[in-house]
């Protein structure tokens, strides 16, 4: 059932059939992600199915739904940094509930996920499929089947691990009213949805096909096949989708114009320049599940348990400020102590500081301890003695077990569309998502990525505090990622 690939990530296999000329209709048919035809097209053109390595994948699937990792190729050495590259596409696909589903729902969904799983293989070159849950699903079952099955927090047993998202303390909102963003002053959004769908893919075109089929399309990978039967069921209210590939946020920049192609680099696979998919930035995935690991627990979840091996997932949708960003006065240096920290610089960039991203794009995602932050925020040993805070190492004050593991794995990419825009425009995004052990331990990751208290008490000005002020989220929800054996309307055969 599994496919393995044979080819390198970063050798372009088919780029010719990516190029050939799109139909309108298809085109037409591709709005159905979110972006616009002419987007699409350009991802369709210049996003090419990667020769990955062979491996050798398990010959059974995962159940941590999530947990993709032996089926993705071996990690890759850039600028001697591991660096692993998960699949090209991936959509988001939110959907609320227009009635309580049935147990007869329950088994049409089940079988839905199943038939995905027959028609194409599990791996990078098919498709990867994951359903989570958001608190209005739950809300809709007994609360006495809820409350004897949802985890609860080892700090505090009278919270659960799936609470709602909030707001960051530097997301535009009403409970932060000194917050304002220079260019995108849109307030965060907390999104009610039911159901999340994540579909992931190298190819385009399978993501499309299974996009559309569980909208009623009832043709899957080319072939007549019946859709479930969702009308009556779900409401589909948003398609998202990030791409991730080395140089595609450079190409869909110069098909579109940005006024600031000069400064990016062209080889990034991120928007800021800067690769996020360090290995040693992310944990395994059994420490993001609701029983942890060795490193570390944060739920009463133990073996048994009808929630074992689930875990929370954060979504939010992120507009960026890159013309703020990529400002002709900000030289490399600079942005990479925003990205990272001040002591040390993780590089010191090119001599032209502004050409081509003006330095490297691959660098190391250390962890230096929880006082980073603070000793960064002191001006301790950092560059000219500023008092700063680097995005990642504000992050880490919270991030990692005692031992230095990662308490999560991060799941984010570029994006490009005119969702939450206020002129309609499209624009650059990060779509984000995030599995971690419990709500409140985003809640308190998200706090300290802005690390306000830091940055009043030792006086870091607002442009040396990290990525803060070029992000504006404008939507968030948590959602309950159940084990794969209950991905199917939880809790549902229970009631």
């Amino acid at each position: 059932m599994v496919a393995h690939d044979s080819r390198s990530h970063d050798i372009p296999a088919d780029r010719s059939q990516g190029s050939r000329q799109l139909s309108r209709r298809s085109l037409l048919r591709l709005g159905a992600l979110g972006l616009t035809a002419s987007t699409l097209a350009i991802l369709e053109a210049n996003s090419w199915l990667p020769m990955r390595l062979a491996h050798a994948a398990p010959a059974s699937l995962p159940d941590i739904q999530f947990d993709i990792a032996n089926y993705l190729p071996p990690a890759q050495t850039i600028n001697g940094v591991l660096f692993r590259f998960g699949p090209v596409h991936t959509a988001f696909l939110t959907a609320k509930l227009k009635r309580a589903p049935t147990k007869t729902d329950q088994q049409n969904l089940a079988n839905a996920l199943n038939t995905i799983e027959a028609t194409y293989p599990f791996s990078p070159s098919g498709v990867f499929t994951f359903v989570s849950y958001g608190l209005p699903y739950f809300n809709r079952l007994p609360s006495s089947v809820v409350s004897a099955n949802m985890p609860r927090l080892l700090s505090d047993n009278t919270r659960f691990a799936l609470e709602e998202a909030v707001p960051g303390p530097t997301d535009v909102s009403p409970q932060n009213p000194n917050i304002t963003k220079q260019t995108f002053n849109v307030p965060v959004k907390i999104e009610s949805n039911d159901v999340l769908f994540t579909i992931r893919s190298d190819s385009l075109a399978n993501i499309k096909s299974v996009v559309a089929w569980l909208k009623g399309s009832n043709t899957l990978n080319g072939q007549s096949v019946p859709s479930p039967q969702f009308k009556t069921l779900f409401k589909f209210t948003s398609s998202r989708l990030m791409f991730l590939q080395k140089g595609l946020p450079y190409t869909v920049a110069r098909s579109n114009s940005l006024p600031y192609l000069g400064f990016m680099n062209p080889h990034s696979p991120m928007w800021m320049g800067f690769a996020d998919q360090q290995v040693a930035g992310s944990g395994p995935a059994a420490i993001t599940t609701f029983q942890g690991n060795a490193s570390a627990t944060f739920t009463t979840a133990k073996a048994g348990d009808y929630f074992y091996d689930g875990s929370i997932q954060h979504l939010s949708h992120v507009i960026l400020d890159l013309n703020q960003f990529y400002s002709s006065t900000e030289p490399y240096v600079e942005r990479c102590q925003y990205m990272f920290r001040s002591n040390p610089v993780p590089s010191m960039g090119n001599s032209n500081q502004f050409a081509n991203g003006g330095g490297p794009a691959f660098l190391a995602n250390t962890f230096q301890g929880v006082n980073d932050a603070q000793a960064n925020a002191q001006g301790n040993n950092t560059l000219q003695n500023e008092h700063r805070l680097g995005h990642l190492t504000a992050l880490q004050r919270s991030s990692r077990a005692t031992d230095g593991t990662p308490i999560h794995i991060r799941m984010d990419g570029p994006g490009f569309d005119a969702m939450d825009v206020p002129d309609g425009s499209q624009q650059p995004k990060l779509q984000f998502t995030i599995f971690l052990p419990a709500a409140a331990f985003f809640a308190t990751l998200r706090v300290n990525q802005a690390s306000l208290d830091l940055a009043q008490e030792y006086s870091v000005p607002d442009i040396h505090n990290g990525i803060e002020r070029f992000l504006t989220a404008t939507r968030r929800q948590n959602f309950l990622v159940p084990s794969r054996a209950h991905r199917a309307f939880p809790l549902l055969e229970l009631t």
